[in-house]
């Protein structure tokens, strides 16, 4: 194990140890958003309500998880009960809905927002009409007077400012220092009704869970006939094909995900130094200089030109004896004689031999065979 590798390793461990020590002091927060999701269990989740809807419907709920613009678009039904819940519908789908009322069928929408020319449609504006920390929530049925829920957490304060002659008041929201403001209307559309209800945190997990409130809740249902529903849920029922869904929705599995990404980054990021690349064997450059001469060669042995051959090799020897040996070459005599015999150290008989064969290569008139070129080959060759 190398001193880097154990640098990574102690940098890891320090940052799991600072990461769990963290968790191990973190304190569980509530999520107090209006998130009117089926399948949280957060306060203002809709999990309880979805899994009563049942019982309180006698089993004839269908739970939708498409848009009631492609529901519609490919069902035909017949007079029946529509539910939506905070579902942020485009006006597509509202028209649907109001087309399926104006047919004979019943819906009721608990919603704090809905655009405002469908509202226009059915008769009425809403907007924030409380801004008091808390609300009671009353139907203006007598039967129902002692059925009320009081909301004390975070209520969204809306009622209807505006409502057109001949709608129903079946609810309202009930201040000590405010006149009671409608909440709750039931509207005639075509051949159907339509109830608008405008504060949905009476269905969430928060107030469903508290004593007396679900008598509220059964209240405002009980104005839907005794026939099919089909609530559009929000989000739809279906489980995420996302493939890291199971591991981010456990709080444990998604931190180890996390700190495992953390720790993958980190070892790209130290680990990050440029290297050396393999450096490719290259071939030296082969020398044919010998292979050249030795063409040349074979080419005047072919030609059977002794003499010619004599007289390149002799001027190749003078050119060599001065530019390495620094003798002068003018005059083949004693004295050039002498100093190749002193640089070189060959022989004297050897060195006159040798000039004798080269001005005799160097005369253009001289005889010269096949035996003499090899010898005085050798002879230069023996000498530099």
């Amino acid at each position: 194990m190398n001193k880097t590798f154990k640098i990574y390793a102690v940098v890891f461990i320090v940052v799991m140890i600072i990461l769990a020590l963290f968790e191990v002091n973190k304190t569980e927060r509530t999520d107090w958003r209006k998130n009117f999701d089926i399948n949280q269990k957060s306060p203002f989740g809709l999990f309880v309500f979805a899994n009563e809807i049942d019982g309180l419907f006698k089993n004839k709920v269908q739970k939708i998880d498409q848009t009631p613009y492609d529901y519609y678009s490919q069902t035909q039904k017949k007079r029946h009960n529509i539910l939506v819940i905070e579902n942020g519908l485009d006006k597509q789908s509202w028209n649907k809905v109001l087309d399926q009322v104006s047919g004979g069928s019943d819906a009721m929408l608990i919603v704090t927002d809905i655009p405002k020319d469908i509202s226009d449609s059915i008769g009425y504006y809403d907007s924030k009409i409380s801004f008091e920390d808390e609300n009671v929530l009353k139907l203006t049925d007598t039967k129902y007077q002692n059925d009320f829920i009081r909301l004390d957490k975070f209520p969204s304060g809306r009622g209807f400012t505006f409502i057109r002659p001949g709608v129903e008041v079946l609810g309202k929201t009930v201040e000590e220092n405010n006149m009671d403001q409608a909440n709750f209307i039931k509207v005639k559309f075509g051949k159907g009704n339509i109830y608008v209800h405008c504060e949905p945190l009476f269905i969430t997990n928060y107030y469903l869970l508290k004593r007396g409130s679900v008598s509220y809740a059964q209240d405002v249902f009980s104005y839907f006939g005794d026939r099919e529903t089909v609530w559009f849920v929000k989000g739809g029922s279906k489980d995420s094909r996302f493939f890291l869904r199971f591991i981010l929705s456990n709080p444990a599995l998604k931190y180890a995900w996390w700190i495992f990404l953390g720790g993958l980054v980190l070892f790209i990021f130290f680990n990050a130094k440029r290297k050396q690349r393999i450096v490719p064997l290259a071939e030296p450059l082969r020398n044919t200089s010998v292979d050249f001469v030795k063409s040349i060669g074979n080419l005047y042995l072919q030609e059977g030109d002794f003499h010619d051959m004599m007289a390149k090799k002799a001027q190749y020897f003078l050119n060599k004896v001065r530019m390495d040996l620094l003798i002068d070459t003018g005059k083949l005599d004693e004295e050039f004689e002498k100093k190749l015999h002193l640089k070189t150290g060959k022989p004297m008989e050897m060195i006159s031999e040798a000039t004798g064969f080269i001005k005799k290569a160097l005369d253009p008139y001289a005889s010269v065979m096949k035996e003499d070129l090899a010898k005085m080959n050798r002879l230069l060759d023996q000498i530099i």
